[in-house]
């Protein structure tokens, strides 16, 4: 692996275009089209053309890709055709068996707005918690639905896994919500700026 391999800073669309690579060449576009026919446009972020791209060049750049053939196709316009290097395929494994074996915390926004929550008083607190837990059951619903439908195709279980931990995730999520809005219904959680204002200054020791 090159310096320039070795000091690319790895991302979940960069890994998704390498294993994507992984299995044969193909141009961009047809890189984002098999992320959304296979589904992993729900956990990696391919909607932005000009992302895929950006992330192709950086790839490039790094020696972990390379231009197999530039060509057109009927109405087409011109594309580049891209092919993953040895050196990519190092990149990948070795980034999917960090990924899936080194838990780490990527700051995500809900538990970032969690720590402020106090900010909107019980009443605002459970209003906005009561959107979100209906937004995770649709979001659960749509999860069933889809891997119903993937088993009626006959679709091995490890070409799932990421639909079961989302699934996991997600109602144990739904479970959390409907937990603390009990707790805000019947009183057991509840505040108010005088009780909260005795911690203010204080200062974990």
């Amino acid at each position: 692996m090159t310096a320039s391999s070795a000091s690319f800073k790895r991302s979940p669309l960069a890994m998704a275009v390498l294993g994507i690579l992984h299995l044969e060449p193909m141009h961009p576009y047809a890189v984002q089209r098999r992320i959304k026919e296979w589904g992993k446009d729900k956990v990696v972020n391919v909607g932005q053309r000009a992302q895929l791209y950006k992330t192709i060049a950086r790839l490039q750049d790094a020696g972990l890709v390379a231009v197999r053939e530039t060509g057109r196709e009927q109405q087409y316009p011109e594309r580049t055709v891209y092919e993953i290097t040895d050196a990519g395929r190092t990149a990948c494994l070795g980034w999917i068996n960090d990924m899936i074996a080194t838990p780490r915390n990527e700051f995500p926004e809900f538990p970032a707005a969690l720590s402020f929550l106090m900010l909107l008083g019980p009443d605002g607190a459970r209003a906005e918690l009561e959107k979100r837990a209906a937004a995770v059951r649709a979001a659960l619903d749509e999860i069933d639905t889809g891997m119903a439908q993937a088993r009626q195709f006959g679709l091995p279980r490890v070409t799932l896994l990421e639909d079961e931990y989302q699934r996991a995730v997600t109602e144990a999520e739904l479970r959390w919500l409907e937990a603390v809005l009990a707790d805000l219904a019947d009183g057991t959680l509840t505040w108010s700026w005088e009780s909260l204002a005795q911690f203010q200054n204080q200062t974990t020791a």
